[in-house]
């Protein structure tokens, strides 16, 4: 231990501010680096579950930005005879977020409703740790069959009803869980793929024509933003845009999820390269000044460091020392990364947070641990550069390669 400390303090550390300088640039470098891989992860685990749109035929709307809503022509009955020509003239695939409610669970959480057709039920393949598949065949009248996510299955288990008092039908409903949704079930965002709502804390409602015809106005219209139509083409989305500005004043774009992909990537894409660059840059300045650090100290200690050859100081020990602090620098940057992490995943929890709550071991998901270990790869990296040229230098010193010998 003795002379490891000495290494570190007349190596490393010999010029504080530079050595403290360093430290800091690589734990930016590293968070850089952690919050990039995350964010790949992120986007590729959209375009994985996105890909069930990205077919021929299949179109998504959205509200033309310069379509001013003004809700004094958007009615009840304009909306109705808007899913009435949908009903009659096409296949389409339904899903829309509803209010965040309280419903009592053991993590008092709020709870995030979500309302999906049988389409889209089917598109998604939602995962189930427990349970059966969603039944659409059911009357307003009875209970109707949800299911739920992971966070709510210890206070609500298969076959448990929920009551609750209000809903998007103007009246009380009472849910019967029929199955329960896979630990961090999510979905993304057809437009940022890198952004995704977690199910943990949700209610998932199935829409049949029925719930459709005898919900508010506020589902029926939120629902028509990204409603999916399937099997058609150009010239009948013609004729739908025109019954839509007929009956709502509204005047909706129908892409592809091909174009939504490229306009992701117009805006995600740059931005990707300026955090690479950074990175890589950062990475380069830190390796050099590490390097040169280094090599300057061995150089001005060299009175030193002979004396501490002379006492059994070997190239095997003297790599292990200088491994060893490489890697407890690393570990400390690594610590502080996921701990800075997991405090932001467990505020979401403090925050009552249903969308974004997730479970994970030490607070952190699946990605988090990925592009950690992108991190400790990039820390290797580092190291071995760093210390395989300070052993060069010391090699190439006269007296050190003598009393080494």
């Amino acid at each position: 231990m003795k002379i490891f400390k000495f290494i570190v303090s007349k190596i490393f550390l010999r010029k504080a501010i530079l050595g403290i300088g360093i430290m800091l640039l690589l734990l930016m470098a590293n968070y850089i680096t952690f919050t990039a891989a995350r964010s790949i992860l992120s986007t590729f685990q959209g375009y994985q579950e996105t890909k069930y749109v990205n077919q021929e035929g299949v179109y998504i709307a959205n509200l033309d930005p310069n379509s001013h809503i003004d809700m004094s022509i958007v009615g009840e009955n304009g909306t109705q005879a808007v899913y009435d020509y949908l009903n009659s003239s096409f296949k389409y695939a339904f899903y829309t977020d509803g209010f965040i409610v309280s419903v009592p669970n053991g993590d008092d959480m709020k709870i995030s409703l979500g309302y999906m057709n049988e389409q889209y039920y089917r598109l998604n393949e939602f995962e189930l740790s427990q349970g059966t598949d969603l039944d659409f065949d059911y009357q307003l009248g009875g209970e109707i069959p949800v299911l739920i996510g992971k966070g709510l299955s210890k206070t609500y288990p298969v076959g448990a009803t929920i009551e609750m008092e209000e809903s998007v039908l103007g009246r009380p409903l009472t849910l019967k869980v029929q199955g329960v949704l896979k630990q961090n079930a999510y979905h993304s965002n057809f437009y940022a793929l890198n952004s995704k709502a977690y199910y943990n804390f949700s209610i998932l409602f199935p829409v049949n024509e029925e719930f459709i015809n005898h919900a508010n106005m506020d589902i029926k219209f939120n629902g028509l933003m990204d409603i999916i139509l399937l099997d058609t083409s150009k010239e009948e989305i013609a004729d739908l845009s025109e019954v839509i500005k007929d009956n709502l004043g509204l005047s909706f774009n129908f892409f592809s999820q091909k174009e939504n992909y490229d306009y992701f990537n117009e805006y995600y894409l740059h931005s990707l390269k300026i955090i690479f660059i950074t990175t890589f840059i950062l990475l380069i300045v830190i390796t050099c000044l590490s390097v040169w650090n280094a090599l300057v100290s061995v150089r001005l200690m060299l009175k030193d460091f002979t004396i501490n050859l002379l006492v059994g100081l070997s190239y095997s020990k003297l790599k292990r020392i200088f491994y060893g602090y490489f890697g407890m620098l690393s570990f400390v940057n690594v610590a502080l990364i996921a701990t800075f992490t997991a405090f932001n995943r467990y505020g979401c929890w403090l925050r009552k947070d249903a969308t974004f709550a997730t479970y994970g071991l030490f607070g952190l998901i699946g990605m988090d641990w990925l592009a950690l270990l992108l991190v400790v790869v990039s820390d290797i990296v580092i190291g071995i550069i760093v210390v395989e040229s300070m052993l060069w230098k010391i090699k190439k010193v006269p007296i050190s390669l003598g009393v080494l010998q």
